[in-house]
């Protein structure tokens, strides 16, 4: 039997209107593979960071760490999402929309279909009615190292088609010179997206995004790799620890002795840390939890290879799923 059918009693058998209380946690470590900028794009704002504890020790310094949005992490998971459903002609117009003529299911339209499985899981609030709650809970997350260690800076400028800084008719100079905050690779940030009253299908569909989304922050194009690593899931009946919580102890559990972590880590040294730490915290939580195995997490991260390689599973998968919602 497959990691998920041995653990069928965690999903919901269909979906439902009404909360069910099963929580799926999903524990990534998200390490940048090239320089990375997370703030919006062509604002020119410095990269978002917080003040708070090293670690979870008493008396612990203050510093400030790096922070990724939750949005600007779903944002590009629901985008992967959308292009495998639009590939497949899963998106749907809704013809009680106010636009005329109607247009397809879109972001940041007002168009939402309110029946693809984006709109079901991700949730949506259209301005002449409906709406949808969010199943896929997020929140900020940190970076396991202090931000002076891991921003860098960088200037850049834009050339005229004559390779100068001055435009060659006019012979005025280019205005289009700045200094970027980066993250610097192999960093790494602590995250858990927390799903909740999912199907078997729909936990599918959004550890399929988690894992096959590549790109994150601003000029994507060309920067911000990221490579989005599994170390945990935890079935429970409420939410787990929070981001911040678990960076705070697996930053204790590496750095030793020693003030600081040294950067950068091995990712095999960051991930045995945040995994021992993940089954200490979860330990503490008011409710009943259950911590897959690494055996099993190995397993189901092959499942999920072997489904996305197959194109008709995924499509059979994608329209079993969206068959199943109600009729709006």
């Amino acid at each position: 039997m497959s990691i998920i059918e041995n653990n069928q009693h965690h999903f919901l058998s269909a979906y439902s209107n009404y909360p069910n209380g099963r929580y799926i946690s999903i524990f990534l470590l998200r390490k940048i593979e090239s320089e990375a900028i997370f703030r919006t794009e062509g604002s020119g704002e410095p990269l978002s960071r917080e003040f708070v504890h090293a670690g979870t020790q008493a008396g612990d310094e203050i510093i400030q760490r790096v922070v990724i949005s939750k949005r600007k992490q779903t944002a590009v998971e629901r985008r992967t999402g959308r292009e495998l459903l639009r590939k497949n002609d899963l998106l749907f117009t809704d013809p009680k929309q106010k636009a005329k003529p109607a247009s397809p299911c879109a972001l940041n339209r007002n168009n939402p279909c309110g029946k693809c499985m984006d709109c079901m899981i991700y949730g949506y609030a259209a301005g002449g009615g409906g709406a949808q709650k969010s199943r896929v809970i997020t929140d900020d997350a940190f970076s396991l190292h202090p931000a002076h260690i891991i921003i860098g800076t960088k200037q850049f400028n834009a050339l005229y088609d004559n390779s100068t800084m001055r435009d060659p008719e006019s012979g005025e100079p280019s205005t289009s010179i700045g200094t970027d905050e980066y993250v610097k690779p192999e960093a790494v940030f602590l995250d858990i997206e927390t799903i909740k009253d999912v199907t078997p299908a729909e936990f599918q569909y959004i550890l399929g995004n988690i894992l096959r989304s590549t790109r994150y922050g601003a000029i994507s194009s060309r920067i911000g790799k990221v490579k989005n690593h599994v170390v945990g899931i935890i079935f429970s009946d409420c939410e787990m620890v929070s981001n911040l919580e678990w960076t705070q102890a697996t930053y204790d559990a590496l750095r030793g002795d020693a003030d600081t972590p040294d950067f950068p880590l091995h990712l095999e040294t960051v991930q045995q840390a945040a995994i021992e730490t993940l089954a200490t915290l979860s330990n503490d939580v008011m409710g009943q939890a259950t911590l897959l195995s690494q055996e099993d997490v190995a397993a189901l991260l092959a499942e999920m290879k072997s489904l996305y390689g197959d194109e008709t599973a995924v499509i059979n998968l994608l329209k079993t799923a969206t068959n199943a919602y109600p009729s709006k």
